[in-house]
Order: structure tokens, then sequence, then C-alpha cells
């Protein structure tokens, strides 16, 4: 998820994941790919070092194709809404949400917007509103309590058998509803040295099964770098799982590539990718094929989504999404209801409403295709379930 704080810039050198670590290397989570804030030159530079991927700077021909399409997204308001069909904004409120929290959307995503709907869920996504700026009581900077759960730098521990590691700041596509938009990423390890405790409480704590790589997203990491991580990850014996969350294959489905599928293939730990589609227009012919080669190499897929009011708190949308990813081979997981991040309020749909809309969907669609509706509740040892 995307964030308000510059990342720390990455030194050079990327030593092999068995080595021991030293200040003077960096780790397989340090260095990350596209920036989610703008940056100098100087910041853009030391981000992106010798192998990484840098929007700032012009990439060699043999990038992937992914690592052009970040370079090609578009970064502010008034390229968004004139790309979409929509005059410039005036107002200083939406000019005030646009610089504390840059727009971010790729044009591949931009392409399932209609144009000139100011309506369109898709849209309403990505497009800073005059409404983040304003105070709203119980709304905060960290909803979700990550502070609290933070049992090393980077490494977070909320629930019994699982532990979450925050790859990375950077993310493909700035949502504003993101939960983690204010999260202090700038303090976050950089160098192997710095990782160093996270990777120690993971190998010693024996109830630990399965690790989540988020962010940020951690598909704006490199291959090499991720497959590192799996590697070390792999190698703790005890380890069952890997979990990825994940918009990338969303909102640039050609992320999914044959570099990505190398080393996920023959990953000894069960592999799971949690996709974040909010709306079936979201779901076009490339998102389905993108699923079909994760699927293709061993991968679980699943989805979670969140409640946004304006965007899918209808039976109707909520009906054609599930449809949709049972079409495509993504399982309904999780319909979050939205966590109460500072500059989001706009976007929360009464949980009564949320309840109704559960029980119309679940009288529609056969129960595995019906997620579960619930709310992270800060403190609490698991989500805690809304409907029934």
């Amino acid at each position: 998820m995307p964030h308000n704080s510059s990342p720390r810039g990455a030194k050079a050198g990327l030593p092999d994941i068995a080595e021991r670590p030293s200040s003077s290397t960096v780790s397989p989570l340090a260095a990350t790919p596209l920036a989610a804030t703008p940056l100098s030159a100087t910041q853009s530079t030391i981000l992106g070092g010798s192998d990484e991927f840098s929007p700032d700077r012009p990439q060699r021909a043999a990038s992937p194709e992914w690592q052009r399409e970040l370079q090609q997204a578009v970064r502010d308001d008034a390229s968004l809404r004139r790309l979409t069909g929509h005059a410039e904004s005036n107002s200083p409120e939406a000019l005030s949400a646009a610089a504390a929290f840059r727009v971010l959307a790729p044009l591949s995503y931009m392409g399932r917007i209609r144009s000139g709907d100011a309506t369109d869920p898709l849209l309403r996504q990505v497009l800073p509103s005059p409404e983040e700026t304003r105070e709203t009581p119980g709304f905060s900077h960290d909803p979700v309590g990550d502070a609290a759960a933070e049992r090393a730098p980077g490494l977070l521990q909320k629930y019994q058998g699982r532990a979450l590691l925050v790859t990375t700041s950077h993310c493909a596509v700035h949502c504003r509803y993101c939960f983690r938009r204010s999260y202090p990423y700038n303090e976050s390890p950089n160098t192997d040295q710095e990782w160093e405790a996270a990777w120690r409480s993971i190998s010693d704590d024996a109830t630990i099964r399965e690790v989540i790589l988020s962010g940020g997203d951690p598909l704006t990491l490199s291959d090499a770098r991720l497959s590192r991580i799996a590697e070390r990850l792999a190698a703790i014996e005890r380890l069952k799982t890997l979990r990825i969350h994940t918009r990338l294959p969303i909102v640039i489905p050609s992320r999914v590539d044959d570099a990505l599928l190398a080393w996920l293939e023959p990953l000894r730990l069960a592999k799971i990718v949690v996709l974040h589609a909010n709306h079936a227009n979201e779901l076009d012919a490339q998102v389905a094929a993108a699923a079909a080669k994760l699927r293709s190499v061993g991968v679980l897929l699943l989805n979670q989504a969140v409640l946004l009011a304006g965007v899918n708190d209808s039976v109707d949308a909520q009906a054609d999404l599930c449809e949709r990813l049972i079409e495509i081979g993504v399982l309904p997981y999780y319909l979050h209801q939205l966590d109460r991040v500072y500059g989001a309020a706009h976007f929360e749909t009464p949980v009564a409403r949320g309840r109704e809309i559960m029980a119309d969907l679940q009288a529609r669609l056969p129960g595995y295709a019906t997620p579960r509706y619930v709310q992270e509740v800060a403190g609490c040892a698991s989500k805690q379930l809304l409907y029934p």
C-alpha cells in the first residue's frame, strides 16, 4: 500500500541470500521499484540501484513489460482527469488531497474506466476527492493497529501462526481508501543487517507456519529479490505456506510473466495469492489470463474486496464481482468493512447496509461464491465476522 513518507534509499549490490548480511549490502526486502511519493533525482538514483526499476529515469529496452507500464503510469490529478474525460479540478481541497497522497494509476487500469462518467466505480477508487481533507471522528492514521503489532522492524504479527513482512513501500496504484497510506515506511529496514531481526524472529518462533508478503505491494519487487525471499523462507522447514497480497495482477496483468512463474512453480511452500479487486469491471480478459497463469503453477487464488460507497455498495455490484471472480478461477474470500483510515470516510458504508447486501448475496449465490463479511479490529485475535 502507498504512504506519505519517502522510503529510505538502498545501497547498490545484492548478495546471495545465503551470505551473511552486512550493513553495506542490500536486503532482498530493501530497494524497491516504484516510489509512492514524489522523489528528487538523487533519491530516485539511490532507490533504483543497478538492477531495480525506477519510474524517474529511462529504462533499458530489456526491461520487462510490467516495468515499462509502471514507468508510463499517470502520476498527477490533472492528467488523470484529462485522460478520463473530466475537467481539471479547481477545488483547493481536491488539490490538497492530491498533494498529500499523490495520484498513481497505470494506463492499463485507466483503460477500463468509462470516459466522462464521474460515477465510474474504478475512477472513484483513484481520483482525489475534497472529502479526503475533512476530519472525521473515529478515523485515524493507523486504524488496524500495525504499530502495536510490530514484532521486529518490518515484521508484523497479529494472528497466531502467521507473520507478515512489510516488504516494500511501493504500489502500482494508489487506492484512495488505502489503510496504510500513512504507514511510516521511512522507518522500515533497508539493509540486510536491519532485516535480520525479522528473519530471526520468523526462524525462532515455532508457532509460525505461514508468512505473508505485503507492503506496499510485494509484486513491485523484482523477481530476483522475490525469489531470494521465497528461497530463504522455504529453507525454514517448519514453514508451510507463502501468501502474497497483491493488486498488481489486477491493475497491470503483464506482471504475471515467465520470470514470476519461474520462481513460483518449484517453490516447496504452498502458494496462495490474495488478489484485491473491488468491482467486476476491473476483471477484463487480460486479468483472466494472468489468473490462469498463476493457477498453472499451483497457486491458490483468493480475492479480498473492500465495501466502498459509490463503488460496490449494492447487491448487484457484489454479485457481479463474485460471479466474475469464479469465472476466472478466483475464490471470493473476504469482503472487508472499510478500515477507518484518515481521508477515507467518504467511502464508508454502514455495517447495517453491508449486512443487507450480504443477506441478499447469500440468497443469490452458492456458498463457494459468497465472501465472508469481516472487519479488522486492532488488538483482536482474528478478523471479526459481521455476517451472519
